[in-house]
């Protein structure tokens, strides 16, 4: 099944194809380093149900599930919905992964953490308004958002699309209470480019509808 029009980011079969073509640069087979650092780092994290949308094939899901996590992830594509499944699976951890566009979906339920990693740089910037307005819908009123954000200076026709630590903040600031802020250990390749950020999002933070307007369409679930 293949939606009508050109395949751009804001299209599942966009990623569709990429995951079935093996041009999935930003997949590195293992959880982010800054993750896992975090988690080790605070043993006592009030536990709960953590969402991680644009999970990809999964890598992320398993340091929070092994931390005790109630773990959901969510993706555009179906055949990293599958991958992902499937590695929860292989690694005998509990957690479910949903198909679907992340910025459109009425969420089924809201989480107590929602950990971002390599979907804001993947999203036109035209939808950033959109998906800081996301995370105000997926997340409880008081929940934790962490995020490691990848700092890239120009935009290109292509993802990743750069943002800086002035914006992140610019456009969060509102609706967050910065906790904390700091470089995080990375992949070689991205050594000196992330940040991280964790947030919690304010009580009185006011949601909007989904924004569909002119966007593709999700992914078939």
């Amino acid at each position: 099944m293949r939606s009508e029009g050109p395949m751009t980011p804001d299209r599942w079969d966009y990623w569709e194809h990429r995951y079935q073509t093996g041009d999935t640069g930003w997949d590195k087979g293992e959880p982010a380093p800054g993750l896992v650092d975090f988690l080790e780092a605070h043993p006592n994290l009030p536990r709960g149900a953590v969402l991680v949308p644009g999970c990809g094939s999964g890598h992320d899901l398993i340091p929070w599930a092994r931390a005790g996590f109630h773990v959901t992830g969510l993706d555009f594509a179906p055949t990293a919905v599958t991958r992902a499944r499937q590695r929860l699976a292989g690694a005998g951890l509990p957690g479910e992964v949903l198909c679907g566009d992340f910025l459109r979906l009425e969420p089924p339920r809201q989480f107590d953490w929602l950990f971002e990693h390599t979907l804001y740089c993947a999203i036109l910037p035209a939808d950033r308004s959109a998906y800081v307005n996301a995370v105000l819908r997926w997340l409880k009123p008081g929940g934790y958002f962490l995020a490691i954000h990848y700092l890239i200076p120009d935009d290109g026709p292509e993802p990743p699309f750069g943002t800086t630590v002035e914006e992140v903040k610019s456009r969060f600031g509102p609706h967050f209470e910065l906790l904390e802020t700091w470089v995080p250990r990375s992949y070689p390749n991205r050594v000196g480019l992330e940040r991280m950020f964790w947030w919690r999002r304010s009580v009185e933070a006011q949601i909007s509808p989904p924004e569909v307007a002119g966007r593709g369409l999700g992914a078939p679930v």
